[in-house]
């Protein structure tokens, strides 16, 4: 009988894609499959001629932009030299979870599954398109999807005589167990966060622990928003160049005992993990061995909004009837409107669903942490400085992030409170990062000008750029920035100021509401539009965009399509076709965040 063996393969960004893998993972299990979940860059892409049945459940980030997981694996797909019969032996279904606000809405599982077509491969179905702007999120379509693709596995792959599906009323194993250790057995927890080893950049598994220079709130005390300015020391870490700086971030004490008291945990109690099934890996990012302190400190995300299989693995632990009847209701299909409005409108943390659910809370068996919680995601940060103006050092702008909901308690964002809370003036202050590659590529020859739109923190990357490029001599900078009012957050004014005076920089201010009519970076630009038509049309000028996704990048578009046509003579296809050309020659990017 053919072996009945499923791989599942994920690309994720911010860890839903994970979370559904591994939903279908704990579904392939109950059907007896051998199953492994993996993600796309930790597989062996050369492997994948020999796979009979791959699932792969992939997000789409940026711009259409694959997750950093499988950066490798979508480049060695899209290798040219790979036959097109390389992939014809294997059965293969994508799922793909997207966001339909944004114009490349599931790029990525569009394009995969086309290319696995391409290759050979032999689709169970059409791939799913999940929509994170849909009432009942992708699930509105996952749930559905699923059905359909265990019935065309089933009909390949039947299940052995004499075994029935798995019910859902049973708890499967958990991935890990865990040992107990006696103290003396122990390092103390600040040898945890390790020095990088020499010679390897900082990455996301060896973090360079860099000293906070300075954390200093740039926007006045009586605005609402607190933004800060926080500079690193990264001397001796190797770090030479980057855009984007990535940081750890980790839970405050105060969650950490609160959590251990709600699960009765001793907080020093040491353990090492094993796998329950072998060939399991451990998780890399926790060290071993372990106290349960740390792990609730740096690994489990208790201030996450907690996903549907939480409350599925939860209903298992339950023992009371009540709490039991509500959980099971949250982890169907039936229920997720209810979910919902529980735990995403008012965004509900993990901690604060445990607090509601006392019994079933203080019966989690320990060893099940690691599946009942996800791991905390690094924050990426635009770096805002540049290492040829400050050698060896880093800056980023933190919008602290805080609001409220229904719920009585503000909602805080994990890393930036943690970040703000940080004093280096109080002592030796260290924070895991390291660095990557950005989108935006800036122009090689110098004497191109750069127009770039950068509304409240999106001003970060383009403060680098302009302080590299200003380094370097190059005059041709061209700002839009827009803020609330001049007084309250108008970021690095000083040094923006300085700049025009010395020549380096033409400066383009909104301040929304420093009088009765509105005004944002949209209206600069159409009141600038002869300049821009002449940096644009007769110098060859690049446009760069950074910000918050909601309205402003249509918003910037539409007001340059305006210019055009004014200023240029064009009309509105040829206008549209014009901004068009412009990103497929990457003289227009953007980066965008939500």
């Amino acid at each position: 009988m053919t072996e009945r063996r499923l791989l599942i393969l994920f690309g994720s960004q911010t860890g839903t894609a994970q979370d559904t893998a591994e939903r279908i993972g704990r579904e392939a299990k109950r059907r007896h499959f051998q199953c492994r979940v993996e993600a796309l860059d930790s597989y062996d892409v050369a492997n994948l001629i020999n796979e009979l049945l791959v699932v792969f459940v992939c997000a789409t980030t940026g711009q259409g932009d694959p997750p950093d997981n499988m950066k490798m694996f979508w480049r060695f797909l899209f290798r040219k030299n790979l036959p097109p019969a390389s992939l014809c032996q294997m059965d293969y279904a994508v799922l793909g979870l997207g966001d339909s606000s944004y114009p490349k809405f599931n790029f990525i599982a569009k394009k995969l599954h086309k290319r696995l077509l391409q290759l050979g491969g032999n689709p169970l179905l059409p791939a799913a398109l999940g929509d994170d702007q849909h009432d009942l999120g992708p699930d509105a379509v996952v749930d559905p999807w699923l059905l359909a693709l265990w019935d065309k596995i089933l009909a390949l792959y039947p299940l052995p005589p004499g075994l029935e599906v798995i019910s859902p009323d049973v708890c499967l194993p958990p991935r890990y167990t865990l040992h107990y250790l006696s103290e003396d057995s122990l390092h103390s927890d600040s040898s945890l966060l390790q020095p990088t080893p020499p010679r390897a950049l900082p990455s996301e598994l060896h973090p360079f622990a860099a000293r906070m220079v300075s954390n200093q709130r740039i926007t006045a005390e009586s605005h609402f928003q607190d933004v800060r300015l926080i500079e690193f020391d990264v001397t001796g870490s190797g770090i030479t160049a980057g855009d984007v700086v990535m940081i750890q971030p980790q839970n405050c004490p105060e969650d950490v005992q609160q959590f251990c008291q709600l699960l009765r945990l001793d907080p020093d109690q040491c353990f090492l993990l094993k796998p329950t099934e072998p060939g399991t890996a451990l998780p890399a990012h926790l060290l071993q061995p372990c106290t349960i302190r740390h792990l609730v400190t740096h690994y489990l995300d208790i201030s996450c909004v907690p996903r549907r299989s939480f409350f599925e693995l939860l209903s298992h632990f339950s023992t009371n009837e009540l709490e039991r009847e509500k959980l099971q209701e949250f982890s169907s299909a039936q229920g997720q409107e209810e979910l919902y409005s529980y735990c995403n409108r008012p965004r509900r943390t993990t901690l604060e669903a445990l607090w509601d659910f006392p019994h079933t809370t203080s019966a989690i068996p320990p060893e099940y942490l690691l599946d009942l919680i996800p791991r905390i995601r690094p924050r990426a940060f635009s770096i805002a400085s540049s290492l040829l103006a400050h050698p060896g050092r880093i800056q980023i702008l933190v919008a602290v992030v805080r609001y409220k909901t229904r719920l009585s308690r503000p909602r805080r964002g994990l890393c930036s409170t943690w970040l703000a809370s940080l004093n280096p003036e109080q002592g030796d202050v260290r924070v895991p990062l390291w660095v990557k590659k950005g989108g935006m590529k800036f122009p090689a020859d110098p004497d191109t000008p750069v127009i770039m739109v950068g509304p409240g923190t999106g001003v970060a990357p383009f403060r680098a750029a302009i302080q590299e490029r200003v380094a370097q001599g190059q005059k041709g900078n061209c700002l839009f920035f827009g803020c609330r009012q001049k007084s309250k957050d108008f970021y690095c004014q000083a040094e923006w100021e300085e700049l025009v005076t010395k020549g380096f920089l033409m400066l383009f201010t909104a301040f929304s509401r420093d009088q009765e009519e509105k005004v944002y970076v949209q209206h600069r630009i159409r009141e600038n539009g002869r300049l821009l038509w002449e940096l644009l049309n007769g110098q060859s000028a690049h446009i760069y965009l950074a910000g918050n996704a909601k309205q402003m990048p249509a918003a910037v578009a539409e007001a340059l399509q305006s210019v055009l046509q004014l200023e240029g003579g064009l009309s509105p296809s040829e206008a549209e076709e014009y901004l068009s050309a412009l990103e497929r020659s990457q003289r227009f990017q953007s980066e965008t965040w939500s």
